[in-house]
């Protein structure tokens, strides 16, 4: 028998945003290149028996706003590199980001921080140093805190998530950009809609960090469903 993914709901709470995009609107309107840059570990870069966010989100983001401006091309530069962390990915974003005039980054952060024993108050100073840079160069930026999987959860690794999940709000919050709250909306599935950690981990992880494909195609739709309400909300 064929093997049915659960069934889960995301409450608008998840993909509500509170910070617009004004640089990423006017982009969609033809005032300036419809540019994202992602930039991240392993969650954006993907692996080879998963699909990564970056080219899903593309998609989806074309779809999305095809009929409003048929003559717009989105693009998604997929600037992920598995196993970075804040610091690394600071010292990429000359060459990384701002070389390809973005108009909106999604800036995956914390998981390696909680994974590799980082000290994650270090890993959030450097976030807050990121986020300063990104705003000095006009460019929107969302954030997107870690994923809730098994790995994350084991030993005290479970309470050192929560610390960088909050941690990483406060920053976004400091620097009135916006957070997409990965953590709870996986949480939200597993305790809500009794979708087992092994359902969202790629099979093939023995480390049961990474996200499976099925959870990975999820969060990419909800990440365009919270673009697309503040393209709504500024409309």
């Amino acid at each position: 028998m064929t093997h049915l993914p659960p069934a889960v709901d995301t409450p608008n709470e998840f993909v509500s945003f509170k910070y617009q995009f004004p640089r990423f609107f006017d982009a969609l309107h033809g005032r300036g290149p419809a540019r994202i840059v992602a930039m991240g570990s392993s969650s954006t870069a993907g692996r080879a028996d998963v699909v990564p966010y970056p080219p899903r989100l593309e998609m989806y983001l074309r779809a999305q706003f095809e009929q409003r401006f048929p003559d717009l091309t989105i693009d998604i530069f997929n600037r992920g590199k598995g196993g970075q962390e804040a610091p690394e990915e600071l010292k990429r974003f000359d060459t990384d980001i701002f070389a390809e005039d973005p108009s909106l980054v999604i800036w995956q952060v914390g998981t390696n921080a909680v994974f590799h024993n980082y000290d994650i108050d270090d890993v959030a100073a450097r976030i807050s140093d990121g986020l300063r840079r990104l705003r000095e160069q006009r460019i929107d930026v969302m954030l997107v805190d870690p994923q809730y999987v098994a790995a994350m959860l084991v030993d005290d690794k479970a309470a050192i998530s929560e610390r960088m999940v909050s941690l990483i709000a406060a920053a976004g919050e400091a620097a009135e950009v916006n957070v997409f709250r990965r953590w709870a909306l996986m949480r939200h599935w597993h305790v809500q809609n009794d979708v087992g950690l092994a359902e969202m981990v790629d099979p093939s992880d023995p480390d049961k960090l990474h996200q499976s494909d099925w959870s990975t195609m999820l969060v990419s739709k909800a990440l365009c469903s919270a673009i697309a309400g503040v393209f709504a909300a500024m409309a």
